[in-house]
């Protein structure tokens, strides 16, 4: 397939949102692009994306088969998703499901003959306290039962559109895959209508009954603009800056005490001010790890510290024993972390994958010796090595 002039330019446009090295980030965006023309991500659609970021198809390919909302094969021009999960089940979903297909002839994953609706089971839909539900391209259908499913999905048949319980109006599963690729939806009055449901509604409804709110909030505020905003936060850095006090001229003149006399001074001929101690409520010396030290050996070194330079009140040490009472002898940590890295192999060889192991076996043996299988000196053996 050949995608629209359209499409590429705002393939192009997806992609300019991302920094220049991170332009494989705009691949999900994509593939909504795609499906929004398509109205499901083709084997076509995944060449496409894979031509305009420069990766391979197994690569987008393996994205597009990972999430459920790409679909890849045709799809009707409404999804029709019924939550079977606990909560909708109970209540019903299964039901509802099941009237469904009969009264539509289709399954799982299966679109009328006229193309206008695909069913699906859906895990969760993430609407408990409104189940069962069912959703038309993502817009939700709250409290449904067999007879109210079926009236919607008949209603769609004739061309109508029913307005879902909360959100805005219906739109097709391909003007839906634009919005999810990032682009406004451009239809007449597309964002009218809609509300909130009754449960979301309630636990506002308690804040504001029992004066539960962030401190000056006003729900009246307008949002303003990044312009707007950085312009504020400017002038209340500048204000902090304007409102610290000025810093305070050293003096050579000593500083009398309480009895008149003289008391120390620095540098600067300005007492030095008594340095508290550190209230910690332990007595164990504040050393700073050694930086050659691994994260493994610091870690178990502090669960089992040696007798020898253990705190005991040291917070979260505990100065293990043998049993008897007896302290282990200084090292004793040190030596069962080196046997247990000994022990432990690591668990890959950072080969790059597909490498060939005998190969790079002999590879890295000629290296060591200075020579390859023909005997060439170091430079050669190098050049060798190089080239294989």
């Amino acid at each position: 397939m050949t995608f629209t002039d359209e499409t590429r330019e705002r393939a192009r446009e997806i992609i300019a949102r991302y920094p220049a090295d991170r332009s494989r980030s705009a691949l999900l965006p994509l593939l909504h692009l795609v499906q929004a023309e398509e109205g499901y991500v083709s084997p076509a659609g995944v060449a496409f994306c894979a031509e305009v970021l420069g990766l391979n198809k197994a690569q987008v390919g393996a994205v597009a088969t990972f999430y459920t909302m790409y679909k890849r094969k045709p799809t009707g021009d409404f999804l029709v998703s019924v939550c079977t999960n606990t909560m909708c089940n109970v209540l019903g979903g299964q039901e509802v499901y099941d009237t469904l297909s009969e009264h539509l002839g289709v399954g799982h994953d299966e679109t009328t003959a006229d193309g206008t609706i695909t069913l699906e089971h859906a895990e969760c839909l993430a609407a408990c306290d409104y189940g069962p539900v069912m959703t038309v391209n993502y817009d939700f259908f709250d409290g449904v039962d067999a007879s109210t499913a079926v009236g919607v999905v008949d209603e769609l048949r004739a061309g109508g559109r029913p307005m879902p319980t909360r959100g805005a109006r219906l739109c097709t599963l391909k003007e839906m895959a634009v919005q999810l690729a990032g682009f406004a939806d451009e239809r007449d009055g597309a964002v009218a209508d809609g509300g909130p449901g009754e449960p979301t509604l309630r636990g506002l409804r308690l804040a504001q009954q029992h004066g539960v709110s962030v401190p000056g909030f006003d729900p009246n505020t307008p949002i303003r603009s990044k312009a707007e905003a950085d312009k504020a936060a400017a002038e209340a850095k500048a204000k902090a800056e304007a409102a610290k006090p000025a810093p305070v001229e050293a003096t050579t003149a000593p500083v009398k005490g309480g009895d008149g006399a003289s008391a120390p001074t620095g540098a600067a001929g300005v007492a030095e001010p008594a340095k508290p101690e550190a209230a910690t409520g332990s007595t164990a010396p504040d050393v700073k790890a050694p930086d050659d030290k691994s994260p493994q050996v610091r870690t178990a070194e502090t669960r089992q510290p040696d007798a020898s330079t253990a705190v005991p009140d040291a917070p979260g040490t505990k100065v293990p024993t043998d049993g008897t009472g007896t302290a282990p002898a200084a090292g004793d940590a040190r030596s069962a972390e080196a046997a247990g890295v000994a022990a432990n192999a690591p668990a890959g060889d950072g080969k790059p994958a597909g490498d060939e192991a005998g190969a790079q076996e002999r590879n890295l043996t000629e290296a060591k010796a200075g020579t390859d299988a023909d005997g060439a000196g170091p430079a050669d053996a190098s050049e060798t090595g190089a080239q294989k």
